[in-house]
């Protein structure tokens, strides 16, 4: 049961941080203004001991000592016409020395206020960037949880079917095959959640060598042959058949596969579609396309794809019994095989292309 009276930590840091943001720019304006206020009084307290330096040596001048002694004594007097006064220009150096510190206190407390604006403002940020990936995290934790809660309650009727019941031969082999299912499904979640936790602390051995990614594409149609054939999704490949690259078969097994499955749950609300596969030669680099007549996403999101835990679905689209992972470890798995990633969508509803890139083998590597 959830407290009422339990405060949310990460809002009570964002209150804290609004009232040190309030205190501080207060403080600072209360230091100027104090400080301005004192060069006021400083001048008065100046332009008083001027007059009466003035008064003292007008004194002297009619008890009749020269003027040459009272402005030894007075250095700020001179005598003009026989009289003693002010010297020119001595109150306009005291009000420009005024205004310089005034000018000095606005400058100091102009720059204080900004680095502590940019020190809440970072910190502000990294609250924010917490709280959304705490966000995820938890979205992930649940989502995760429902994953796996689905295969396993398959698992356990289709046990309880074949232990409870005599079943025909026939429907034996469709309970065999929809448990190897519900395990592959669980496995798959395992190995994501393992391989982002390696890729993620860049823990990672690849063991590179030449590979033809025209057989790599090969292989892994036909593991997903009857899967495609009950979803009715179809595959069509184009790929060159000397497109070589020098990297590691599990990682772009891996790549592949998480691609291929990607596009292939997102033709899942549209009950079926197509799956196109391209390779060619570009330049330097071996490119792979993998495009889909799926649900698509908005252009903008391109990028966000590749996020940690990111999934649209959060935003009412693509992969929704995805784990926001899958898309993170081919981004990761092709940074370390020093290759590129892409995505590409017109928009919901109009499928979407993802694009790898590595360096093509040569003779020599």
């Amino acid at each position: 049961m959830n407290n009422p009276l339990r405060i949310d930590p990460t809002r009570f840091l964002h209150m804290a941080i609004i009232f040190l943001q309030v205190f501080s720019v207060a403080q600072i304006v209360w230091w100027f203004v104090d400080q301005r206020s004192y060069a006021e009084v400083n001048a008065v307290h100046v332009r008083t001991l001027y007059t009466s330096e003035m008064v003292a040596a007008q004194k002297l001048a009619a008890l009749g000592v020269s003027p040459a002694d009272i402005t030894a004594i007075f250095p700020h007097a001179e005598s003009v016409d026989g009289q003693i006064i002010l010297k020119s220009g001595v109150l306009t150096d005291l009000q420009d020395a005024q205004q310089s510190h005034v000018n000095q206190y606005a400058w100091e407390s102009g720059f204080f206020l900004l680095v502590q604006s940019l020190a809440i403002a970072v910190l502000w940020r990294g609250l924010r960037s917490e709280k959304e990936i705490r966000l995820k995290q938890d979205n992930f934790l649940a989502m995760v949880s429902h994953q796996f809660k689905t295969p396993i309650a398959s698992l356990q009727l289709s046990l309880e079917t074949m232990v409870m019941r005599e079943v025909s031969a026939e429907r034996f082999q469709q309970l065999s095959r929809r448990m190897l299912d519900d395990l592959r499904r669980m496995e798959s979640m395992v190995s994501k959640i393992l391989d982002s936790a390696r890729l993620d602390r860049g823990r990672v051995q690849l063991n590179k060598e030449k590979l033809n990614l025209a057989e790599a594409v090969r292989h892994l149609l036909v593991t997903l042959d009857d899967l495609a054939r009950r979803e009715n999704i179809v595959f069509t490949v184009d790929v060159a058949p000397d497109l070589v690259v020098r990297a590691d078969p599990l990682a772009v097994d891996g790549v592949l596969r998480n691609l291929v499955e990607n596009a292939m749950s997102a033709m899942k609300p549209k009950a079926g579609g197509t799956v196109t596969i391209r390779g060619r030669r570009s330049g330097d680099d071996a490119e792979l396309q993998i495009a889909d007549t799926g649900v698509g996403f908005e252009p903008t999101e391109g990028l966000r794809l590749f996020e940690k835990f990111f999934r649209i679905d959060d935003h009412g689209g693509r992969d929704a019994a995805g784990t926001g992972l899958g898309l993170f470890i081919v981004q990761r798995f092709m940074h370390f095989e020093n290759g590129h990633v892409s995505a590409h969508s017109d928009g919901p509803g109009t499928g979407a292309t993802f694009t790898l890139t590595w360096p093509a083998a040569t003779e020599e590597s």
